[in-house]
C-alpha cells in the first residue's frame, strides 16, 4: 500500500522499538498454572515524538498534515480529563506554530480539576488556548464546532481532530504502523502470532486491522476494551476499519469475525480504576521498568494478563503487546497504582 500520496508530517525519528520482555514472561508464566504463559514482546509506541509519545503521534501526522493543508491556524479536539489525546494534540499544535483548544468531556461526574497533576498539569505547562467542560453524554461534535464556530468570528480557522484522532485519515498512522512491524518481524526474524491491542475510540485497532489486512499480514489481532464491551466496540472498529480500507482504495470488505474485542477488564467505568490494572502495572515496571497508564495501557496489559491465565495464549505463543502510552497520567492516579487505596476486582 502507497501512504506517499497522502500528506504526512513527521514526529518521530526512525521506529519504535520491538522487545521482547523476558522478566515480565517468565512472572507471567508463574502465574499461569503448570501449561505455562506465551512469550511476550512489546512494541514501544510510547516512546513515539509529541510529549511524551503514544498512540496518537501515529494518527496526529496525517490529521496535522491535513489541517495545514486546509490552512488551519487552531486544532480543536475533545477526550477525557486526562487526555493523551489532547496532550499529543497541544503539543503537535505547538511544533507547527498553531493554537490548539480542547473540549472535556466529565465522562465521571466532577472528574475535571483544573490543577490536577498528569495530562491536566501538561496542558496548562504547554499552554493550552482555552479548554470548554462540558457533561458526559454531550455531543462533542457539536461542541467542538461550536469552538470552531467562535474562532471564525475572530477571523480565524479552526481544524476538528475527532476524539481519540480516529477517523479514516487519523487511521492511516495505524497502517503505517503495520508496515512498520512488518519490517521489523523481517528484519528481527521474529514471529509474532497474536497482537494485543488496546480498544476505545477504535482508530488504533481499525487501523491495524486494516494495515494488517492490506498488507497480507495474517495475524489475529485481539482488541482489549477500554471502555465498551464487544457487542458494542466491534461494530466501531470494524467501521474505522473499512473506512481506512475504503480511503486507501483497497477494494475490499473487511469481514465483521476479523474484528475480535474482549470486554472484562475495563470496568466499573472508563478511566475509573480497578485491582486488575494495578497488578498489570506494577508487574510490568518492577519487571521491565516499563511504565504503564491507569486508564487505558495498564487495563489493556491486565486484558493480557487475564487472557493468558485463562489460557486464551498457548505456551508457545509469542504475543505482542501494543504499548500505545499514557505514562504522564500516572501521577494523578499515584495512589491507586501504589495499592494504598482498597478497588474493585
Amino acid at each position: 500500500m502507497d501512504l506517499s500520496r497522502f500528506p504526512r508530517r513527521r514526529y518521530t525519528e526512525g521506529h519504535t522499538p520491538l522487545e521482547f520482555l523476558p522478566h515480565f514472561t517468565k512472572a507471567l508464566r508463574a502465574t499461569c498454572g503448570p501449561d505455562g504463559g506465551p512469550n511476550v514482546w512489546i512494541k514501544r509506541d510510547d516512546m513515539l515524538g509529541l510529549t511524551p509519545g503514544g498512540n496518537k503521534t501515529r494518527k496526529l501526522e496525517f490529521l496535522v498534515a491535513d489541517a495545514l493543508a486546509q490552512g488551519a491556524d487552531t486544532l480543536i479536539t475533545c477526550g477525557a480529563p486526562q487526555s493523551n489525546h489532547c496532550r499529543a494534540t497541544l503539543s503537535a499544535s505547538i511544533k507547527e506554530g498553531l493554537k490548539c483548544r480542547f473540549v472535556i468531556e466529565e465522562r465521571v461526574p466532577n472528574s475535571y480539576k483544573e490543577d490536577a497533576s498528569g495530562n491536566n498539569f501538561l496542558f496548562r505547562l504547554l499552554g493550552v488556548e482555552a479548554i470548554t467542560v462540558v457533561p458526559a453524554g454531550t455531543n462533542m461534535l457539536e461542541a467542538m464546532q461550536k469552538v470552531a464556530a467562535d474562532l471564525a468570528k475572530a477571523g480565524r480557522k479552526g481544524y476538528i481532530v475527532p476524539g481519540g484522532g480516529s477517523n479514516a485519515i487519523g487511521g492511516l498512522g495505524y497502517v503505517a504502523c503495520a508496515q512498520e512491524l512488518q519490517q521489523q518481524f523481517f528484519e528481527q526474524g521474529v514471529r509474532i502470532d497474536k497482537v494485543v491491542v488496546g480498544s476505545g475510540s477504535s482508530g488504533t485497532h481499525g487501523g491495524l486491522l486494516a494495515g494488517f489486512m492490506g498488507n497480507h499480514i495474517n495475524i489475529p489481532i485481539v482488541g482489549i476494551g477500554v471502555s465498551r464491551d464487544p457487542a458494542d466496540q466491534n461494530p466501531l472498529v470494524h467501521k474505522e476499519a473499512q473506512a481506512v480500507a475504503d480511503l486507501l482504495g483497497l477494494g475490499m470488505t473487511i469481514p465483521p469475525e476479523a474484528v475480535v474485542s474482549h470486554g472484562d477488564w475495563w470496568r466499573p467505568k472508563y478511566s475509573v480504576p480497578n485491582q486488575a490494572m494495578v497488578e498489570a502495572v506494577q508487574m510490568l515496571a518492577r519487571t521491565e521498568a516499563v511504565l504503564l497508564d491507569p486508564v487505558y495501557t495498564g487495563k489493556i496489559m491486565a486484558g493480557l494478563i487475564g487472557l493468558a491465565r485463562k489460557g486464551f495464549f498457548r505456551k508457545d505463543e509469542n504475543v505482542l503487546f501494543l504499548h500505545t502510552g499514557g505514562a504522564p497520567s500516572l501521577h494523578a492516579y499515584e495512589a491507586e497504582v501504589l495499592g494504598l487505596t482498597e478497588l474493585p476486582a
